[in-house]
């Protein structure tokens, strides 16, 4: 198989990485052609130990290195709320390490493979990212949970963030008549709830009429891998492990196409 047909089916993504990481889709671009001419003219190699993703990516960062390429922002400062400007913010270490893992899906040891990085070092590159995003990101957020010690669990781990809980809803009913009173930046919601209602149903309600990000934190994820809306893009199945929750809202707050905070 030809180098580019090993590559072609992950062009597009590390062209979606190298335009998060600098901010701009020209000079990504560019990073990544240099990189393809590398490998094309026998300069660079994929590594045999690697995934033809993992190795591509590696080969990236060998090449933006080897430029000597900043990523510190270019004209003083970074401004916006967007993904992009709050990326831009990112400590430019933390950035890669946060955008391969959140953004483009591997996991640490392959980010630490691709980052010539100790997996240590990435777990913490990860968590200072994380620290930065929930400080700047900090929202009002309803829990839709009927399990009270579950619902705890749950409300103790978005105050650790520094998230505000503004309701605990334990139905259907009650989820519609907290964002009717207070509009919040996130919701995490279980499915089954006391009443015999439904938590995607609750969901469904309140984006109807409000742009919220959702995560879905279910004992029944089958229920919602139906091809039906609303799509859960952040699914967590219980019994949840804390890390797994603190990095999913991270994530679904960072990546929400508006800032959370405007929602309030």
């Amino acid at each position: 198989m030809s180098l580019l047909a090993r590559l072609a089916p992950h062009l597009p993504y590390v062209r979606r990485y190298a335009r998060a990481l600098t901010g701009d889709q020209t000079t990504g671009d560019h990073y990544v052609r240099v990189a393809l001419e590398a490998l094309a003219a026998g300069e660079r190699v994929l590594e045999a130990n690697l995934t033809p993703r993992v190795a591509l990516y590696h080969v990236f960062h060998a090449i933006w290195l080897s430029t000597g390429a900043k990523l510190e922002p270019r004209d003083g400062g970074v401004t916006g709320d967007d993904a992009s400007g709050r990326l831009m913010r990112i400590a430019p270490r933390s950035r890669q390490a946060f955008l391969l893992t959140a953004l483009e899906g591997f996991t640490p040891s392959e980010a630490a493979q691709i980052l010539g990085a100790d997996f240590s070092e990435v777990e913490g590159l990860i968590s200072e990212a994380q620290q930065e995003i929930d400080a700047e990101l900090a929202t009002d957020v309803l829990i839709i949970e009927d399990e009270p010690v579950i619902a705890a669990d749950i409300e103790a781990l978005v105050t650790e963030l520094g998230h505000t809980v503004v309701d605990i809803a334990a139905t259907r009913t009650e989820a519609v008549d907290a964002v009717n009173r207070k509009v919040p930046g996130l919701v995490l919601a279980d499915i089954q709830l006391a009443d015999g209602s439904s938590g995607i149903d609750a969901v469904k309600d309140i984006l109807a009429r409000y742009d919220v990000p959702v995560i879905f934190i279910t004992a029944f994820p089958e229920r919602l891998l139906t091809g039906e809306r609303p799509e859960p893009t952040f699914l967590i199945t219980k019994p949840f492990q804390p890390e797994t929750v603190k990095a999913a809202i991270g994530q679904a707050l960072f990546f929400h196409p508006r800032n959370a905070k405007q929602a309030a």
